[in-house]
């Protein structure tokens, strides 16, 4: 294929994520046509914190979005813009001078776990999960916005003057690029806060009040194709249509054509979101899965079942950046295969507390069963383990709630490693099938930005673009599968302990 082969308009996808910022050009079939990605920062001012520089974040995504875009128009031309991001992540900014008043607080983040024990005490989770389909838990952004307001001097006062600006990193990046023209946020983004009623598609007066967020400070909720605004005709040379935002978890099932109910995908990138789709009836987890909007097209909401973990390729930066085990990521297949089995070694990675099912914020990570023979090869198929079991514990819970799952399709950076998605489909006793394209979150975005442009009449159009790259059969026998699920089983109920 030539470069003149490719379909344009493109459409540029800005994903913005939790350790980087990339940006990728696809055409209309869903080709990549040129990309960019920078790593940035991860700040941790005390155990549990964890924040990021919101210029940081803006300046990675200015530079990615550009020299994406700089080299698709040496074959085409780019007409639209679609925008995905890292969830929950919570940033207040100044209104007048675009300049934020704090650190980002990131979705890994902690520090209210506190606060949320005692609005559990006072009885608000009920509430809260019947309203929002979330638990009470530090990952939300709602006492992430607080405790901004509550440590910065002054930030209180001027939020209530209606001086300040809240928004997770899709609102921050669209007011940036449009030059503070528009404040605004989709669907999908906002029911992560825990201060959206997914039930009526609005924010909820009785948890702001109870959150102490003042609706002022709120960005403006719009469909995921929607019309968000130019871009400012400096930033590329020409004002561009922002026309589709969703969080990361919804875009990559949006990019892996999961618009049917049942249909379910699991995405491996920081963490491991499995998100699995239940039409247009919110289901109300039994297992302590959260219930969310998949997506919000036409004014018509899709929910999902979504099981949330905090720590999958995080795990692996982790053996690389602290440990020195490894150099790079791709280390990892080939030190894992070097066993025969995990000879009894463990890691729960716990690091910032446990995600679903279990949400228990304040466990922290363990290895077990290391012995004087244990070397980097058990450390690095530990960590990748680590991934699969927590999935098969998702898995389990959305079976409990009723979803019969055939297939999983999964993307994101991890699953490019074989011997993960073989042993994957062996924990799972499920086909795990993996698309041509990986970078299914980005392309989520760009999908919903063409529906929005024009270029796509339907979701079935979207349908049958996807394409598969591989299938991975469970092949491990019963006995050996349980084996490891016992010691995955013991080594959890040693953390949680």
């Amino acid at each position: 294929m030539t470069m003149t082969d490719f379909e344009a308009p493109f459409i540029l996808a800005i994903d913005q994520g939790t350790t980087s910022s990339r940006a990728i050009v696809f055409d209309q079939a869903g080709r990549i046509v040129a990309s960019a990605q920078e790593e940035f920062p991860q700040h941790y001012p005390h155990d549990g914190w964890v924040e990021h520089d919101p210029e940081d974040i803006w300046n990675t995504t200015l530079s990615t979005a550009r020299a994406a875009f700089a080299e698709a128009e040496k074959s085409g031309e780019v007409g639209a813009i679609g925008v995905t991001n890292q969830r929950e992540t919570t940033i207040l900014w100044d209104r007048t001078t675009s300049a934020p008043i704090h650190n980002a607080i990131v979705w890994q983040d902690r520090r209210t776990a506190d606060v949320c024990a005692a609005l559990r005490e006072e009885g608000l989770e009920p509430h809260v999960a019947a309203r929002t389909g979330l638990l009470l838990d530090p990952y939300f952004s709602a006492t992430k916005a607080a405790w901004i307001l509550d440590n910065v001097e002054g930030a209180r006062e001027r939020a209530e003057k209606s001086e300040l600006a809240f928004g997770t990193v899709d609102a921050f990046l669209i007011w940036r690029l449009t030059g503070g023209k528009v404040h605004a946020t989709d669907a999908t983004n906002a029911s992560r806060t825990s201060l959206y009623n997914i039930r009526d598609n609005r924010w909820d007066e009785i948890l702001l009040e109870k959150f102490r967020v003042p609706e002022s400070i709120l960005p403006q909720v719009f469909d995921c194709a929607a019309d968000y605004g130019e871009t400012d005709p400096e930033i590329f040379g020409r004002p561009l249509p922002i026309c589709g935002v969703a969080g990361d978890q919804q875009a990559a099932a949006i990019g892996q054509a999961c618009f049917a109910p049942g249909d379910i995908k699991s995405t491996y990138g920081t963490g491991c979101f499995v998100l699995v789709h239940t039409g247009h009836e919110i289901v109300e987890s039994k297992n302590k899965l959260l219930s969310t909007i998949a997506y919000r097209l036409n004014g018509e909401t899709s929910y999902a079942l979504e099981g949330s973990i905090f720590i999958a390729g995080a795990a692996i930066q982790w053996l690389r950046d602290e440990l020195g085990v490894i150099k790079s990521a791709d280390e990892t297949a080939a030190l894992a295969e070097s066993l025969e089995t995990n000879e009894g070694v463990y890691l729960v990675p716990a690091f910032t507390g446990l995600g679903a099912p279990h949400w228990a914020p304040d466990a922290r990570g363990a290895i077990t069963g290391l012995t004087r023979g244990a070397g980097k090869a058990h450390f690095a198929r530990a960590a990748l383990e680590s991934v699969v079991y927590q999935t098969a514990d998702l898995m389990t819970a959305i079976a409990r709630d009723g979803a019969d799952a055939k297939t999983l399709r999964v993307d994101g950076g991890m699953v490019a490693n074989d011997w993960t998605m073989q042993f994957l489909a062996d924990m799972l006793g499920l086909p795990v099938e993996r698309p041509k394209v990986l970078e299914t979150t980005a392309l989520g975005a760009a999908y919903l930005a063409g529906m929005q442009a024009g270029y796509f009449q339907s979701t079935d159009e979207i349908v049958e673009r996807w394409r598969l790259d591989a299938r991975f059969q469970p092949a491990m026998s019963g006995e050996a599968r349980q084996k490891n699920l016992d010691g995955w089983a013991d080594a959890l109920r040693r953390t949680l302990d």
